[in-house]
């Protein structure tokens, strides 16, 4: 259920798809993708000063916000390998960092701990094969997010871009170390929960999105896992780490992909007509998940979910809704307006008087609401597990004929794969996974559940049933 059906996703694994705490070290000691510190302008993705105010809108004055620095001198102009990603010369990221222990693993590629040699302060290096990049447009893309990474870094809320860089096999993009871990994680281990604890969360989210669409750039993934704290403390901000999806801009452009993670999608994104307006409706689909534990659009495929979001019935009937403030149900409301033209916007939801004044509750939230919120997180964690086997055992080539393999799996021919089955068939790939990484998922979800594993497409959904 909720499976990815975005183009090429990629799994995440300890918080990390692309990142990101530690110091933020403004200081450029050797070259980033670019020599400017902002978007160069003969660059595509740079915004002219029309296009820019098209898409902009309102920065609310209480906003933090980061100035663009003066530019740098220019740099004699340098031949360029032809067979590059990054359009700039071969370097060896060891030459300016030391990697350390890994903290995530993708479909594309590794996320490492990494160490700068001239300050000692820690960052992540995503570390992408090149050899894993088959297509041109997976070249594109890694190029864009990086673009739309340095574009973005410096703002709040989003994760702050180092550098990148590119030698023979893989491109490294370096970026701040996020240590506090994943929104969910943080929300269950505190145990205690509120309105008002919702409020500042979803103040941040949208912030992502205001900055975003400010800055001419639509997100198109946002979900809770894209979401890391910049460190363990309780006071550490919510950092956007993964743009692998994000667009900028074109005026008067509508895009036609269909692209983003099942539960947040929007449904005129099903409809294949959509604009940036998509983004706050995933902003609100993750503030009713913050209010009640689960998604608002629910079903065990993925096509059900779909349908779901296209009949666009929300559920304030059952617990815990009718003890949610009515300011609250309301900004849930408009955030999940189906037409996108009457959604309301960013600039809104900032404006609105549960989220702005701070006079949301901060008396507890049914405990049910953070037992339902652990429940769904897990069966996540679940999903990203299988994912995570077929990123680190499995070639593009071998991914085709996965559903036959795990059909194999299936020795009582039940149509479904039980823990067992999954533990023995693993075995019989050669998978690294180790038992106790399995029954540490496993446990998470509960020990009254038995795990279903459906391949749709070459895809994985994870079902709990009691």
């Amino acid at each position: 259920m909720g499976c990815c059906v975005s183009k090429d996703s990629e799994p995440q694994h300890n918080g990390y798809r692309h990142g990101g705490t530690g110091g933020v070290h403004n200081q450029k000691t050797h070259e980033p993708l670019v020599n400017q510190s902002r978007a160069p302008a003969n660059q595509p993705y740079h915004l002219p000063e029309k296009h820019a105010a098209s898409t902009a809108q309102t920065v609310p004055q209480n906003m933090p916000w980061k100035p663009s620095g003066p530019a740098l001198s220019p740099k004699p102009v340098v031949s360029v390998r032809q067979d590059t990603i990054l359009g700039k010369q071969f370097e060896d990221v060891k030459q300016f960092y030391t990697l350390g222990k890994e903290l995530g693993r993708g479909q594309f590629g590794v996320t490492y701990l990494c160490t700068e040699n001239s300050t000692g302060l820690q960052y992540a290096c995503k570390s992408i094969s090149k050899r894993k990049l088959v297509k041109k447009s997976d070249k594109e893309d890694i190029k864009r997010e990086i673009q739309i990474m340095q574009h973005l870094s410096g703002q709040p809320n989003i994760v702050e871009f180092k550098g990148a860089y590119e030698d023979r096999n893989s491109v490294h993009v370096v970026m701040e170390l996020c240590a506090g871990g994943e929104l969910f994680d943080r929300i269950i281990a505190k145990g205690h929960y509120s309105e008002r604890a919702a409020a500042s969360i979803c103040r941040q989210i949208v912030n992502v999105v205001h900055i975003c669409h400010f800055m001419g750039v639509m997100h198109r993934d946002l979900k809770p896992e894209n979401f890391l704290l910049s460190s363990r403390d309780e006071s550490a901000l919510l950092k956007a780490t993964d743009f692998g999806l994000s667009v900028f801009i074109e005026e008067g452009k509508l895009y036609r992909d269909i692209v983003g993670s099942a539960y947040y999608v929007a449904p005129e994104v099903l409809r294949r007509r959509c604009g940036k307006e998509i983004d706050i409706w995933s902003a609100g689909v993750i503030l009713y998940i913050l209010l009640s534990g689960v998604p608002p659009f629910w079903a065990e495929t993925e096509k059900g979910i779909f349908d779901a979001i296209l009949e666009g019935h929300i559920d304030f009937e059952s617990q815990p809704w009718p003890n949610i403030s009515n300011n609250a149900k309301d900004l849930v409301r408009k955030m999940l307006i189906q037409d996108p033209k009457k959604r309301i916007t960013s600039a809104q939801v900032l404006e609105h008087p549960w989220i702005k004044d701070g006079n949301a509750s901060d008396r507890p939230i049914d405990s049910a609401v953070l037992s339902r919120m652990k429940q769904f997180r897990a069966m996540n964690k679940l999903k990203k597990l299988a994912l995570k086997v077929i990123a680190e055992n499995m070639s593009a080539e071998e991914i085709q004929g996965l559903k036959a393999m795990f059909t194999n799996m299936d020795t009582d021919k039940s149509g479904a794969i039980t823990y067992e089955e999954l533990k023995a068939g693993l075995h019989r790939l050669g998978s690294k996974l180790t038992e106790a990484e399995v029954k540490q998922l496993m446990e998470a979800v509960s020990c009254s559940f038995v795990l279903y594993i459906y391949f749709v497409w070459g895809e994985i959904k994870w079902i709990g049933r009691k």
